[in-house]
């Protein structure tokens, strides 16, 4: 009795954790906002923060385009599993009008960061996530956490936990018309 109670919860906390690192499970997307139709650009999800070349990035900077940021992190599983879809999909719509945009919370250190992205041959931006990320973003209950932001800078969608890559390319193609 005792070993199936214990294959049991090793099964449970698999599949919690297949879902998302530190997050509470809930795994659904989110419609935070939808207003594709607003004409002036929405700064209220503004971020500033610095990729990993050093150079400053806004949200803004990326005006009529569709960006997907994705918050993340090297030690975290579902976030590994992703990144390969984040590769493939930037290569097949880099030049539609999508973004890539990678922060990684870098708990293991900037060094940690440099070399996943370097082993894993990471195409996209990637920075690092700071205060004024999570001031417009919010606290993430898990990562990965994923946004999808149309080209007008409102939120389009919001993932916490693994997701198909078809989920994402599914949003791109319908933000982009294709």
């Amino acid at each position: 009795m005792k070993k199936s109670r214990m294959l049991g919860l090793i099964v449970f906390i698999s599949a919690i954790s297949l879902t998302a690192c530190s997050g509470n499970g809930e795994g659904r997307a989110q419609d935070a906002e939808k207003s594709a139709t607003q004409a002036e650009y929405n700064t209220k999800y503004n971020f500033m923060t610095k990729l990993l070349d050093n150079s400053d990035v806004r949200l803004e900077d990326f005006r009529g385009k569709v960006v997907i940021v994705d918050l993340w992190d090297t030690w975290c599983p579902p976030c590994r599993m992703e990144i390969p879809h984040f590769i493939e999909l930037y290569s097949v719509y880099k030049d539609a009008g999508f973004i890539m945009l990678g922060l990684a919370f870098g708990q293991e250190g900037m060094p940690a960061v440099l070399s996943f992205i370097q082993e894993y041959g990471i195409n996209y931006l990637n920075g690092l996530v700071n205060e004024d990320v999570i001031a417009k973003l919010g606290q993430p209950q898990g990562i990965p956490t994923t946004f999808v932001f149309d080209q007008n800078g409102n939120i389009y969608k919001k993932y916490v936990g693994y997701r198909e890559k078809s989920v994402f390319e599914a949003d791109i193609k319908s933000l982009l018309k294709l």
